[in-house]
């Protein structure tokens, strides 16, 4: 789900990223677009409370009770023991957000990379999901599930899951 504009082709290679990792799931993009909300926003920080923006999901999942949603949005996203998040989730639940704002090479004075960019994003959500699931963090740096607090390990990890996290998505699957 769109959480204010959000690039369309980053929107579709998530999902279609999405698929490939969880393959026995329907992954879809819904139309609508959820406005980012202006609680959120600490204009101190410039920033968007996670948290605050992942409970005004929460009101999607009355209306679609069956799955999960990720929500995906432009705007720079924190909460309040850390500078930045790339993301949250409950974590188990049926919600889970990503910002794409600081997935982007331009952010660190890179050139535009859309592939990078891409893969970066696709990172990003299936950890978020895999938070939605109820997996922890995983102390593997390999592993998509390892807590990324800089772009560097976001950009180490796998786009996968280690066999140890596997065989917790295979549980939460057969829940």
């Amino acid at each position: 789900m769109s959480v204010g504009q959000v690039d369309y082709e980053a929107l579709k290679s998530i999902q279609f990223g999405l698929r490939a990792v969880f393959p026995e799931t329907v992954v879809m993009i819904p139309e609508a677009v959820m406005q980012v909300p202006s609680e959120a926003y600490n204009s101190s920080r410039r920033q968007y409370h996670s948290t605050k923006t992942l409970s005004a999901i929460d009101v999607y999942t009355r209306k679609d009770e069956a799955g999960h949603i990720l929500g995906v949005t432009e705007v720079d996203l924190y909460v309040s023991n850390l500078n930045f998040v790339f993301g949250e989730a409950r974590c188990p639940g049926r919600v889970a957000l990503i910002s794409l704002y600081r997935l982007k090479p331009e952010f660190y004075g890179k050139p535009a990379d859309v592939k990078l960019f891409h893969e970066r994003a696709l990172k990003e959500a299936v950890h978020e999901v895999g938070h939605s699931l109820g997996l922890e963090h995983c102390p593997n740096p390999a592993c998509i599930m390892f807590f990324s607090n800089a772009i560097v390990h976001t950009d180490r990890k796998q786009a996968e899951f280690c066999e140890d996290c596997h065989v917790l998505v295979h549980r939460a699957f057969e829940k």
